[in-house]
């Protein structure tokens, strides 16, 4: 009898359209053809096919990139996202600044005793 293992979780599950490939998957590999195969065919007679054919991966890469890396559910843009913000857009350093409510009543009450004569109260 065939078992099927089924996910306790079911959101991450995703649907696969065409060649076991998701939407995101497509698009992004879509895009990546739509960069690279036009580049190989100009620059193949210029500068060569091993040197066209490089130049064509390389800008394949960002769109495979962003098609197939993921890290704890979150897809490469989101993270690219993450590192910008918590590296540049916020401070690096974070002070932790706090009242203390209770020493404050202290040097409070303390000062009133001053000026009361310096007399304190029992």
């Amino acid at each position: 009898m065939a078992f099927v293992n089924v996910p306790k979780d079911l959101t991450k599950v995703k649907s696969k359209l065409i060649f076991n490939l998701t939407k995101r998957q497509l698009l992004c590999f879509s895009i990546g053809a739509a960069v690279g195969l036009p580049f190989y065919f100009l620059t193949r007679n210029a500068i060569g096919t091993s040197l066209a054919a490089t130049g064509m991966v390389l800008l394949m890469m960002p769109a495979f990139l962003f098609a197939m890396y993921e890290k704890d559910g979150l897809p490469l843009e989101k993270i690219i996202g993450n590192v910008i913000r918590t590296k540049y857009k916020r401070g690096t350093v974070r002070k932790y600044e706090f009242t203390n409510r209770y020493e404050n009543n202290n040097l409070a009450a303390a000062k009133k005793g001053r000026k009361n004569g310096g007399k304190r109260k029992a």
